[in-house]
């Protein structure tokens, strides 16, 4: 990760315009076929969210206004993708895990069990800091329409919400937010990531 003259890239302008807006997030909202990802869930007794990580993942690899994230007044760029989760723990509360992303699924799956397992277990937030993190929160027990996430002035990371899915016939969908900075990246580039989520989920 490395510091970036935000004159010298293609943010520049949304930077001027954002970086100081009391309100710079935007959210877009999505309705997913998943049915793919909940037939592969079951069958190999995959987690489901851990299937929707690693597709949320993918898809953002493929869009390069990903990789640069205002944070403070900087902006940075980052080599690398992390996507966070929000862990159940053992003491009943909830503990945030960021799972390195991974071309490599057998990879990533593994470090997704691995590390969430250890957040639950101490309840320690498992947080990496060289890497641009997607937060993600399901709320899979709960039926929801949709879902804005807080704008803290803190975190500037992109982040991603939906509930339980829902079946119908022989198809299955799942609605999700998107909340990311303008200075990010503009709605067309957040649009498109959500299309290369879709792509990733059909051709898993």
């Amino acid at each position: 990760m490395q510091e970036v003259n935000p004159k010298e890239t293609t943010r520049a302008y949304a930077y001027e315009m954002w970086m100081k807006a009391p309100m710079p997030m935007v959210t877009l909202i999505k309705t997913l076929d998943v049915t793919r990802l909940r037939r592969i869930s079951r069958k190999r007794g995959l987690k489901f969210n851990m299937l929707m990580c690693w597709c949320i993942g993918r898809a953002a690899t493929q869009v390069k206004e990903f990789y640069m994230l205002p944070v403070g007044d900087k902006l940075i760029r980052y080599d690398s993708i992390a996507v966070n989760t929000i862990v159940a723990n053992s003491q009943g509360e909830v503990s945030s895990c960021d799972i390195p992303f991974s071309e490599d699924f057998s990879r990533f799956n593994e470090n997704y069990l691995r590390l969430t397992r250890k957040v639950s277990d101490t309840c320690e937030n498992h947080d990496i800091t060289d890497s641009m993190v997607i937060g993600t929160s399901a709320l899979a027990q709960y039926d929801i329409d949709g879902a804005v996430g807080m704008y803290s002035g803190v975190f500037n990371n992109p982040f991603m919400i939906w509930g339980a899915y829902r079946r119908r016939w022989f198809k299955t969908t799942l609605t999700i937010s998107f909340q990311f900075h303008h200075t990010q990246m503009e709605g067309a580039h957040a649009a498109r990531f959500l299309g290369k989520l879709q792509d990733a989920i059909n051709s898993f």
